[in-house]
């Protein structure tokens, strides 16, 4: 890369699951709005057609007249191509397909298990994790063999795990885990406040947290704004509207599987104290089974969605649609950031500015001093110039850190499982998961999990078989 009036030139971003219909897009339109970095992104998938498409829409992007942020956009056949002499690598993949995530969410429901999301926790998180912590294995030989001092930012769900693998194939790769939910909550906080302070036009970044958790099941112990705690402010809305929770005024909870009304963050707030950093379609899936998930008419009353996978697959008919008429020049990508700060992040690294996000990393220094070692945490860092500071977010409540811990001990079984091929420790990530512990008998939790892996086995390696 190549430095010159506070831009940088020539950056080299590889793209691991480059053809994504989706986040790739989010990526192009934040990257085209800024002027401060250029360079070549090079596009790898499996699917190569993909990837191709995203190339023609790339640089199609880069030739309108009305973007800023110019860059070439490339197709690379194999994995060494498009990590070798890379500056940064971005990972957004999709283990498996739509079909395998049917099982990993529905299979369960046949013992009442129903899961909002399924992609993290719970029976649908650990089996998508056997499908794709074998894929982190090979991308972190890759980065360890071609590009060893690359960043790399990760987006991939299971968030943690995803980090945890490839910091345990590679010690000293410079991985992170990026999520917005904590985004989300900020502006939560952002729209409260403006709603029962009077106060116009609140920037998000300047809802001050501190973070401290697991990915998806975060938590902040502070925040405020311009002098003002914000705990108070929350305490007295959650008091006024706890029935009808609190509708985002550019949402509406019942007209999306992604939208919520907050309750569950408000129930927890009143529960435990702290406020919950996450959407409750997340949240859910870490609490026992029988609280906000025990049956479609609990998720209801409060008031967010079971996010089904018929949903999802009638989605990815609409964006390979979309994807087809962006290619053919039907339709344009909309400049509209997307709140996103993956870009800030990159211009940090690069010495362009200093940032202060929420982060998945090892917690090597102990930034959750009651949580292991060994866990992944999401908690704020400094990003500057080539280097990411982790803050040192404080312990958890032993009430909290109770809730969390399940979860940790379950990333170490489906680590095992995942790299040793080892069913006994899927029983074990199971039996020991909140959603799933006390709603049925030993004998036909392994029976799900043995159909569950079965239904993916096509995604596995061969030690399964």
């Amino acid at each position: 890369m190549k430095y010159e009036n506070n831009k940088v030139s020539d950056l080299q971003i590889a793209y691991i699951g480059g053809g994504s219909r989706g986040w790739a897009w989010t990526f192009m339109t934040d990257l085209c709005m800024d002027d401060s970095l250029s360079g070549t992104i090079r596009l790898y998938d499996i699917d190569e057609e993909a990837a191709k498409h995203n190339e023609i829409i790339g640089n199609h992007l880069t030739e309108r007249p009305d973007t800023v942020g110019k860059w070439n956009y490339t197709t690379k056949k194999t994995i060494k191509e498009a990590l070798t002499g890379a500056d940064f690598v971005v990972i957004s993949i999709l283990p498996g397909t739509f079909d395998e995530m049917q099982s990993d969410v529905h299979l369960p429901e046949r013992l009442d298990i129903y899961q909002s999301v399924g992609d993290t926790a719970g029976p649908g998180g650990i089996i998508r994790a056997l499908r794709t912590l074998p894929m982190f294995v090979d991308i972190a030989n890759a980065i360890k063999a071609y590009s060893p001092d690359a960043w790399v930012i990760n987006y991939t769900n299971p968030m943690t795990l995803c980090v945890k693998t490839l910091y345990h194939v590679f010690p000293k790769i410079k991985a992170f885990g990026c999520c917005h939910e904590v985004f989300g909550t900020q502006k939560v906080l952002k729209g409260i406040c403006e709603e029962t302070l009077g106060i116009e036009n609140i920037d998000r970044h300047d809802i001050h947290v501190n973070v401290l958790g697991i990915n998806h099941f975060t938590w902040f112990d502070q925040a405020s704004y311009k002098g003002i705690d914000l705990f108070p402010v929350y305490r007295d809305f959650i008091e006024k509207h706890f029935e009808e929770g609190y509708n985002e005024p550019d949402k509406n909870w019942a007209n999306s599987s992604f939208n919520c009304a907050h309750r569950v963050k408000f129930d927890l707030f009143n529960r435990f104290g702290l406020i919950a950093a996450a959407g409750d379609r997340h949240l859910a899936e870490f609490m026992p089974g029988d609280e906000y998930l025990k049956n479609p008419e609990t998720v209801e009353s409060w008031k967010f969605g079971l996010t089904t996978v018929d949903w999802r697959k009638n989605d990815l008919k609409e964006r390979l649609a979309k994807s087809a008429r962006l290619v053919n020049g039907e339709e344009e990508i909309k400049l509209t950031p997307s709140g996103e700060e993956g870009i800030l992040l990159i211009k940090a690294l690069c010495g362009l500015d200093r940032v202060v996000s929420n982060v998945n990393i090892p917690n090597t220094n102990l930034q959750i001093p009651n949580l292991p070692q060994t866990a992944v945490v999401e908690t704020n860092a400094v990003f500057s110039r080539d280097s990411i500071k982790p803050v040192i977010a404080g312990s958890l409540p032993e009430r909290v850190r109770a809730l969390i811990m399940p979860h940790v001990e379950n990333h170490e079984y489906t680590l095992k499982a995942a790299l040793e091929c080892d069913r006994a420790s899927v029983y074990k990530a199971f039996l020991n998961d909140p959603q799933v512990k006390g709603r049925a008998s030993e004998e036909d939790v392994k029976k799900l999990v043995d159909d569950m892996i079965a239904n993916t086995m096509k995604y596995l390696p061969e030690g399964w078989n």
